[in-house]
């Protein structure tokens, strides 16, 4: 026994990394939550760490401290509580009416399409991720909404459902987003310029999802008719239903385009909106209840999370993993364009066994200071970089890119949570239904992220405007 504490004890810092961080992998592989698997993997490690250089007492007693302060000092920060008024806008907006009046007024406005359902489904998704921080809330409302609509006018109910959960992953990346403020605050940048940065990849994943809906119904024959007879005066009259989005969005715009406030600030503005939405629209405190409720346990549900990796993370920081495989990825003998692919592609394996935000936060911390130095460092211009955006801009850009991944991992077997809540929604649909109607959305997210990547433009124009890139 002595033999063995001497052995570990004479492990260099980067090998205990490695071994605590391999053991973190086989407690999620077992199905330990990410929070308590990142939490009790990070404690060991820097007890293992503390014990080699001070003795087992002191180093208990240093890892218990840092292990006790890290989550509150981190968590205290004012940008996190963007998060609950980000959930909780979604949820009063759902009590505010506001998803049937949104799926009616995109009925009505391109119903006429070829799949106009689904391209209505889509569109009406995207809107409401626009006042929505939760993809899994999206997808449960709308699979109420549309599915049944859909099923009347004879789609296939894969597809139905497919789209439904597709179009729920839109809210991971239309401000306000919950996952995009988790990555801004994980690799320490702006929380305004990354949820600036997701307003048009956004509307780009929208557009190729519609016309991806648009070609799957002129060359399938199982899909539903097209949704005409409404006149232009009908039209119009759907969009003041429609336009607390908008003036949310706009709250948002302002706030951090114009400067006339924070994001902190805009979150709870927008809340105050929907909540007047809400009561006028009729709801009371049993709805107002269910929202609070709901928000509360979901944002219990990410702090876990984030408290437990920022134990690991701070490990890691210890450990030197980080600077130790930036090194090693910077050493490769290939492109690094090729290294980032290979990298996106990591990312999706692991979005097929673990949730889009734990896979973040624990992936992070390592992925992304390789990223940066891949691309030549925090303060490489556009023209010295490999990836032809600026250090800052790379940030943003790997951003937007990475939650883009993480979006798949909503919509892949076999942990897909978006798939799993649709099917729970709908019992005429089977898990395996949905993810087969997911199946086309998975390529079609490919080649969004495939554009992202080749026109970095698209990320950074309107982060550019607010002289952030």
């Amino acid at each position: 026994m002595s033999s063995l504490i001497e052995t570990m004890g004479a492990m260099d810092s980067t090998t205990i990394g490695l071994w605590v961080t391999g053991a973190m992998l086989v407690f999620v592989v077992l199905g330990v939550r990410v929070a308590f698997a990142a939490g009790i993997a990070g404690f060991l490690g820097l007890l293992w760490i503390f014990s080699a250089k001070l003795g087992f007492e002191k180093g208990f007693m240093v890892a218990v401290k840092m292990a006790g302060t890290i989550p509150h000092s981190k968590v205290s920060s004012l940008a996190l509580s963007l998060i609950p008024t980000f959930i909780l806008i979604g949820f009063l907006a759902y009590h505010a009416g506001l998803t049937r009046t949104l799926f009616e007024a995109a009925k009505r406005w391109v119903g006429w399409l070829p799949g106009g359902m689904g391209v209505a489904t889509v569109f009406s998704t995207a809107g409401f991720a626009a006042v929505s921080g939760a993809s899994v809330a999206t997808s449960a409302v709308f699979a109420r909404i549309a599915v049944p609509e859909m099923l009347k006018l004879g789609y296939d109910k894969r597809f139905a459902a497919g789209v439904v959960a597709a179009g729920g992953t839109l809210a991971s990346l239309i401000p306000p987003s919950a996952i995009l403020v988790i990555y801004a605050i994980i690799v320490e940048q702006d929380v305004g310029a990354l949820l600036m940065a997701g307003f048009l990849p956004g509307a780009v994943s929208a557009l190729i999802y519609g016309g991806l809906v648009i070609i799957l119904a002129m060359t399938r024959k199982d899909f539903g008719p097209p949704v005409t007879g409404y006149s232009w005066k009908e039209r119009f009259e759907s969009l003041p239903g429609a336009m607390p989005i908008f003036f949310v969005i706009a709250i948002i715009m302002v706030c951090i385009y114009g400067g006339v406030g924070t994001p902190t600030e805009a979150g709870a503005l927008g809340a105050f909106v929907i909540l007047c939405m809400a009561i006028w629209h009729g709801s009371r405190w049993k709805e107002l209840k269910s929202s609070l409720m709901e928000t509360a346990k979901l944002s219990a549900m990410i702090f876990a999370i984030i408290w437990g990796v920022l134990i690991y993370v701070r490990f890691l920081g210890f450990a030197d993993l980080p600077s130790t495989f930036s090194d090693w990825i910077v050493s490769l003998e290939q492109s690094p364009m090729l290294t980032l692919l290979l990298i996106l592609c990591a990312y999706a394996v692991l979005g097929m066994f673990m949730d889009a935000i734990g896979m973040l936060l624990l992936t992070l911390p390592v992925v992304y200071p390789a990223i940066i130095a891949l691309n030549g460092g925090e303060a490489v211009s556009a023209a010295d970089s490999a990836f032809g955006v600026s250090g800052v801009g790379c940030a943003i850009w790997f951003g937007i890119i990475v939650v883009k991944m993480a979006e798949l991992c909503l919509i892949t077997p076999p942990i897909g949570l978006n798939c799993f809540v649709v099917a729970g929604v709908r019992p005429e649909c089977s898990v395996q239904d949905v993810f087969r109607g997911c199946l086309p959305f998975f390529v079609a997210d490919v080649l969004t992220i495939a554009v992202l990547i080749m026109l970095p433009g698209i990320v950074l124009w309107l982060p550019g405007l607010i002289g952030y890139t």
